[in-house]
C-alpha cells in the first residue's frame, strides 16, 4: 500500500510552464548512473547525479580530501548515511563546521535539497537519487521514476558495468541499498520501494538500458503534453 507521501508525490503531472524535471530513484545495480545521463541527453536537460558536494561531505564528517580520493557515488552515499546513523567511521578529513541553530543532519539535508530545488526552479533537469522524488513531490512538471530489479539480476548487471566479481557486487549491493534506505528513512520517513512515490517503475536489470531511457523519455514527454 502506498504511503501518504507516495500518494501525494505521484498523483498526476499538472500541466505547467515550469522547468521540466525527471527524478530517478535507482537501487544498486539498476544502472541509474547509466540511464540518468542518457535520459538527460535525450531530453536536452542538465543532469544532477547523487555525488555529494564538498560542503555536504564536510557536514557528514567527510573531508574535501576524502571526496577527491573516492568519488564513487555509492561510497559517498554509504558514508553519509553511516554518519547520519551514528555508525563508526574510520575516515580522515575536516571536522564538521556547524551552522548556528542547525544540526549536522539539517545542514546536510538543506544543502542537498537546495541543489535539487535550484535545478527544478531554474533550468529543469534529471535528478538521480538524493530523495528527489520526495523533495519535489509537490512541484508541477516533475516526473518520478524508479529503477529496480531482483537482487540476482542487479548483481549480474553491476558485475558487467563495474567490472567486478560476484562477491564484490553482492557486497556493494547490500551496503549501498542499506545506505540509501537509511537516508530516506532518516530524512523523509519513507521507503524507496513505495510504488506510490513514482509515475513509472522499470526493471532496469532486465529491460535493456537504452530501452529504459527511451521509455522514460516517452512517458515523461507524454505526461508533459
Amino acid at each position: 500500500m502506498a504511503s501518504a507521501a507516495g500518494r501525494n508525490a505521484a498523483a498526476t503531472i499538472r500541466r505547467t510552464s515550469a522547468p521540466r524535471v525527471v527524478t530517478i530513484s535507482a537501487s544498486y545495480g539498476a544502472a541509474g548512473t547509466v540511464v540518468g545521463p542518457r535520459v538527460a541527453e535525450l531530453l536536452g536537460l542538465p543532469y544532477l547525479e547523487r555525488v555529494m558536494t564538498p560542503r555536504v561531505a564536510r557536514g557528514s564528517r567527510l573531508g574535501v580530501e576524502t571526496v577527491a580520493d573516492d568519488e564513487r557515488p555509492e561510497r559517498l552515499f554509504h558514508r553519509l548515511a553511516a554518519a547520519l546513523a551514528g555508525l563508526p567511521l574510520v575516515v580522515g578529513g575536516t571536522p564538521p563546521q556547524p551552522v548556528e541553530g542547525l544540526s549536522t543532519e539539517e545542514q546536510v539535508r538543506n544543502d542537498v535539497e537546495t541543489s535539487i530545488q535550484t535545478l527544478a526552479r531554474t533550468t529543469g533537469g534529471v535528478v538521480l537519487g538524493r530523495g528527489g522524488m520526495v523533495v519535489l513531490r509537490e512541484r508541477p512538471g516533475v516526473f518520478h521514476v524508479r529503477l529496480h530489479g531482483s537482487k540476482e539480476a542487479r548483481v549480474r548487471q553491476a558485475m558487467r558495468i563495474e567490472a567486478i566479481d560476484e562477491a564484490e557486487a553482492a557486497r556493494r549491493l547490500q551496503e549501498t541499498d542499506r545506505a540509501r534506505a537509511l537516508y530516506l528513512r532518516r530524512f523523509y520517513h519513507c521507503d524507496a520501494d513505495d510504488l506510490g512515490l513514482y509515475h513509472l517503475v522499470l526493471d532496469s536489470a532486465t529491460v535493456p538500458l537504452d530501452t529504459c531511457a527511451d521509455l522514460i523519455v516517452a512517458a515523461a514527454s507524454a505526461a508533459w503534453e
